[in-house]
């Protein structure tokens, strides 16, 4: 087996998803010669999190202008029938605030906010495409409205996001090592982080470097650490994503005394199919979700309801949902819907791996679901049936206050009779996306010790880094962050090796 030669480096980023691309490219752009990124997956399946992910972005906009500069390839045709609205830097400090109770880090939060549309404008420089978020969207009397403030996805979702983040990163001379397990930093006599030791094929090598940034995702896939932090039970999570995010650069940063920070008993955890693989399925992607839970109704084994379906606009809640199902007996819940919401249903309750049942009477439905009460679960339908609002207007792109009245668990909005056959159920699980415990890092992205001094020559970005989110997040904050940290933790690298910091 011949030698691999990993040269002689500037900056070393750990990891190969978005954050690492965007450190990576960033920090070559400010100036640093070499840079070299080391993903511990085989090429085909590298990208971490990213490969999997719908490829969401959120950031804010005035209007349609902001968004033709990051999609200019909208026709006039298309942009006359688009209704997207406005979301503005104050709604999105709102959503930060309201979806973590408020307890987000205040300085990471203002440069996620104030960095995010900078930094997609960045990103479609260096080739990324995007496009409207479709899934976010209703098609009502010929206008397609879009709505919770998330306008754009990645072109191709995950698998496109990888795609053109890693072929920007070759176009700049970056080479990406595979099959490269990055096991312990490396420091010099002065404190100073000088390289990191890896394993190859069962080889292990010492790669010196000016510095180091850790951008290789949480502990998601490690059952253990799962255990250990989010708590019992969660060991046996599927795991939407990566099964390569074992918590390695959490590890080799607390080994020397790196600060921990943020939310370790919380995590996006979302609905998911109670079949589906252990860990991602790079042909199915995310499609393994079950977001349409507004539109109807969801019940455990008891064959009770034990959550508002309609608390809250989807992306606000399914990141949350995931949790509170694995909390159920069994582990699982079944989410139902009638004939007037199966029209609605997103896409990926069309794919062929699906867990689902159908029926044309309710007595029959509740029969085929699989470990719940049927005749408990019966009466909950009808006891919700009786108390729908049925003379408040149903609209899905807003709050549209059409709830229950008088349930123990009321559904605050969109609710349905579910009274029209034919009748679908789908069962679900939890599906764990990322972890939101990580590391503690300054406003320039640099890792610091549990003194709250910076370790010289150390960067994180991603879902290594903690304090941005607890108990739930916005959808499209998670990738916004890892690109708009990413940014910087490069910028701060290169500055570092060029002996400017």
């Amino acid at each position: 087996m011949s030698e691999i030669d990993y040269g002689n480096p500037d900056v070393i980023v750990i990891g190969a998803g978005n954050a690492a691309s965007c450190s990576a490219l960033s920090a070559r752009q400010a100036g640093a010669v070499n840079v070299i990124m080391l993903e511990v997956s085989p090429e085909e399946i590298s990208g971490g999190n990213g490969r999997f992910t719908g490829g969401g972005f959120r950031f804010p906009f005035g209007g349609i202008d902001d968004l033709v500069k990051l999609m200019p390839d909208l026709t006039d045709e298309e942009l006359s029938r688009f209704e997207f609205g406005t979301y503005s830097e104050d709604d999105y400090f709102d959503d930060m605030g309201r979806t973590t109770n408020y307890r987000t880090d205040p300085d990471l939060c203002e440069i996620l906010v104030k960095q995010s549309y900078p930094t997609m404008l960045w990103l479609r420089q260096n080739g990324v495409r995007f496009e409207p978020t479709f899934a976010n969207s209703f098609n009502i009397d010929g206008k397609v409205k879009f709505w919770g403030g998330l306008a754009c996805v990645m072109w191709g979702g995950g698998p496109g996001l990888m795609e053109m983040e890693h072929k920007a990163c070759r176009n700049a001379g970056i080479k990406m090592f595979y099959e490269t397990r990055a096991r312990e930093l490396l420091i010099d006599a002065n404190g100073n982080i000088c390289g990191v030791k890896v394993t190859h094929k069962g080889r292990t090598y010492e790669i010196r470097s000016k510095a180091v940034i850790l951008a290789c995702g949480g502990f998601s896939s490690n059952a253990e650490m799962r255990s250990r932090y989010l708590g019992p039970g969660w060991d046996l999570a599927k795991v939407r994503g990566s099964r390569f995010n074992n918590g390695d650069g959490l590890r080799m940063a607390m080994d020397i005394g790196a600060m921990s920070h943020g939310h370790f008993s919380g995590c996006h955890a979302c609905p998911w199919d109670l079949n589906a693989t252990p860990f991602g399925d790079y042909k199915v992607g995310d499609q393994f979700q079950k977001h349409s839970y507004p539109l109807g109704i969801m019940v455990n084994a008891r064959g009770e309801r034990f959550l508002d379906e309609g608390s809250d606009i989807r992306i606000y809640t399914y990141a949350k949902f995931g949790g509170i199902i694995m909390q159920q007996p069994g582990m699982f819940a079944w989410q139902i819907f009638d004939a007037k919401a199966i029209p609605l249903l997103r896409s990926e309750y069309r794919i062929k791996q699906i867990t689902k049942v159908t029926a044309n009477t309710l007595e029959e439905l509740v029969k085929k679901l699989e470990g719940v009460d049927a005749n408990a679960c019966l009466r909950e339908i009808h006891e919700f049936n009786a108390a729908v609002q049925v003379d408040v207007p149903f609209d899905p792109v807003v709050r549209d206050g059409r709830g229950t009245v008088g349930l123990k668990i009321p559904k605050s909005n969109w609710a349905h009779r579910i009274d029209t056959p034919p009748f679908e159920a789908y069962a679900t699980t939890c599906g764990v996306t990322f972890t939101f415990g990580g590391l503690k890092i300054s406003t320039s992205s640099e890792v610091e010790d549990v003194a709250g001094k910076p370790i010289p020559g150390l960067y994180a970005a991603g879902e290594v880094v903690g304090g941005l989110f607890y108990h739930n997040y916005p959808a499209g904050a998670g990738l916004m962050g890892g690109s708009v940290f990413g940014r910087i933790a490069g910028q701060s690298a290169a500055a570092h090796a060029a002996g400017r910091s």
